[in-house]
């Protein structure tokens, strides 16, 4: 009797230990169920679209820079580096039927189409006041946009260059000697001096100085100053020479 007592009072412990280990197992499924749908699941999920965000980017960029090395830049033809007109036009080439897409300063101006030989040209493009750098960018049918051509630098200068004469003074008398005078004064640097048509040397710092034949009588001699931007600024002196 005793050892069949000893029997049961086994069972029933075993069972009670099982109970509780089912328990216990039931409840770590629910709190591991939790965990996955709450936050293992959802960061897994998130971690997927962040890595497929960073690889489409990278497709594209590729895929964008593979355009643009496909397209050639414009030819921007400019002959001058300097001007005093405040609009000008601008020509070129590019590819035959394609669009050209000007900038002046980083700043998008126009866009114009390109003829069949590939020449086009922007109208009446406005300049700042001084130094413009101005380039160009070919566009295809998509919209992708070439790299940019060669950039060229144009002042855009109004005002005349300054011009004083020291010598000679204005209605001078000479009379006998070599039948010349001095001609000589300042302009700004950079500038071109003609002296009754003849172009003068001029030095670093604007000076200039010659010695201009004369006639017998009256001579009106013209002294003109032109910047690079084709501004003039203009004196004369009347010299009277005699024997």
């Amino acid at each position: 009797m005793a050892y069949r007592y000893h029997s049961r009072r086994s069972v029933r412990r075993l069972a009670r230990k099982s109970r509780r280990k089912f328990l216990i197992t039931i409840i770590l499924v629910v709190i591991l169920s939790y965990f996955t749908l709450t936050w293992i699941l959802p960061n897994f999920i998130g971690g997927l679209g962040f890595l497929t965000n960073i690889l489409n980017p990278a497709k594209k960029s590729e895929s964008s820079l593979n355009d643009n090395l496909t397209l050639a830049p414009p030819v921007l033809n400019i002959p001058y580096e300097a001007t005093a007109s405040s609009q000008i036009d601008i020509k070129g080439f590019t590819s035959p039927n394609s669009k050209v897409r000007l900038y002046v300063d980083d700043e998008p101006k126009d866009i114009v189409a390109s003829a069949p030989d590939g020449s086009f040209i922007f109208k009446e493009v406005s300049l700042n006041l001084g130094t413009n750098n101005i380039y160009g960018k070919t566009l295809d049918e998509k919209k992708n946009e070439s790299l940019p051509s060669k950039l060229i630098k144009l002042i855009f200068d109004n005002e005349k260059p300054a011009l004083s004469i020291s010598e000679p003074e204005d209605n001078k008398k000479i009379q006998g000697g070599d039948k010349k005078v001095k001609v000589s004064g300042k302009t700004e640097p950079g500038a071109s001096v003609f002296v009754s048509g003849t172009q003068v040397i001029v030095n670093s710092e604007g000076n200039f100085a010659l010695e201009q034949p004369l006639n017998e009588g009256d001579n009106i001699i013209s002294i003109k100053a032109v910047d690079k931007a084709s501004n003039t600024s203009e004196e004369q002196r009347r010299v009277t020479y005699t024997l």
